[in-house]
């Protein structure tokens, strides 16, 4: 059982630590570039979602650190479609198609990122269908943008105190040394892979979940963070239910990057589908906490509970209606 200095030192990790801070970045760019959540468009969803005929268009893109890209290009490659789809499907979306843009010092320099990019595009059965090159760079770079189509979506704006959260994570993996990305994917069957990205869906379609986020650098706590901001909600989270590899510290796999997690409020009475749907997939999925009224995420064992974030006093990503974001 988790004491309340442990659990009051642990919250101080994830406040400081790189995955809270690469996500409390965005505030300031969201700031500066004076969007509006409230918008036809809103932003702080995993993908914008733009209206589209009988559903929506999802787009999104992401960039990689050049620390990165430089000691595992290959792996970067992979995870330019991976994190990428990962976004469609955390809003209950399929993926369409990629484009990348690569730079690096020649072909030579690139060739590990585009391998690895055509080989998560064959494995995930997801095409990468342009970009832009650079072969004129001092350095390895990478961003890859994606398109996606959802029926219906799961979004960062729907949670509601009352709901249930659930994590679902593949923990059939291995740490991609040095960095703290969880890798469940590369010795994975394609088949596996693709079936395993279509619950999302499915859950949204099906009516069992309204929110939820896909687990990025900021963790699960952190994606629990941005989701109850983005939704103007609190939540009490049970540390002590996530999901879990065995033999992993808890302070380590909260600050990890899942190659397959995702977050979502579901209400009660779904709960049982949800994690049925989860477990005939042999994927890790529990009942980590609820949603509750008010602004403050908590971290606890079902006892005591020590807050990580109020997004009313402090903004975390900058969306969503709390007064802080406004």
């Amino acid at each position: 059982m988790i004491g309340a200095a442990e659990l009051a030192d642990l919250a101080k990790q994830l406040r400081e630590s790189r995955g809270f801070g690469s996500k409390r970045d965005i505030a300031g760019a969201i700031s500066r570039l004076g969007v509006d959540s409230s918008a036809t468009i809103a932003v702080g969803d995993d993908c914008a979602a733009i209206p589209d005929s009988d559903g929506y268009l999802l787009l999104a893109i992401e960039g990689f650190i050049n620390e990165f890209v430089d000691t595992d290009p290959w792996f970067a490659g992979w995870c330019g479609v991976m994190v990428n789809l990962s976004d469609v499907v955390a809003m209950g979306g399929r993926p369409v198609a990629v484009v990348d843009a690569v730079w690096g010092t020649g072909s030579t320099g690139i060739s590990p990122v585009l391998e690895g990019l055509r080989a998560a595009a064959a494995a995930f059965g997801v095409p990468v269908v342009g970009g832009h090159s650079n072969l004129n760079c001092d350095r390895g770079q990478l961003a890859v943008a994606i398109l996606g189509r959802a029926k219906r979506l799961l979004t960062s704006f729907d949670a509601e105190p009352g709901d249930r959260l659930v994590a679902a994570i593949d923990v059939r993996g291995r740490y991609r040394e040095p960095f703290l990305n969880w890798d469940a994917a590369t010795k994975a069957p394609p088949s596996r892979l693709q079936e395993d990205i279509g619950l999302l869906p499915r859950i949204a379609e099906a009516g069992l979940s309204k929110a939820g986020k896909d687990i990025s650098q900021g963790g699960v706590i952190g994606t629990a963070i941005m989701l109850a901001e983005c939704s103007a909600v609190g939540a009490r989270i049970d540390i002590e239910a996530i999901p879990r590899p065995a033999g992993v510290s808890l302070n380590k796999w909260l600050q990890t990057f899942p190659s397959y997690g995702y977050v979502l409020s579901v209400h009660p009475g779904n709960i049982a589908a949800v994690l049925g749907l989860f477990a005939d997939r042999d994927i890790a999925a529990a009942d980590i906490g609820a949603v509750t009224a008010g602004s403050a995420v908590a971290i606890g064992n079902g006892t005591g509970y020590e807050t990580v974030w109020d997004h009313a006093k402090e903004a975390f990503i900058g969306c969503g209606s709390s007064e802080a974001a406004a």
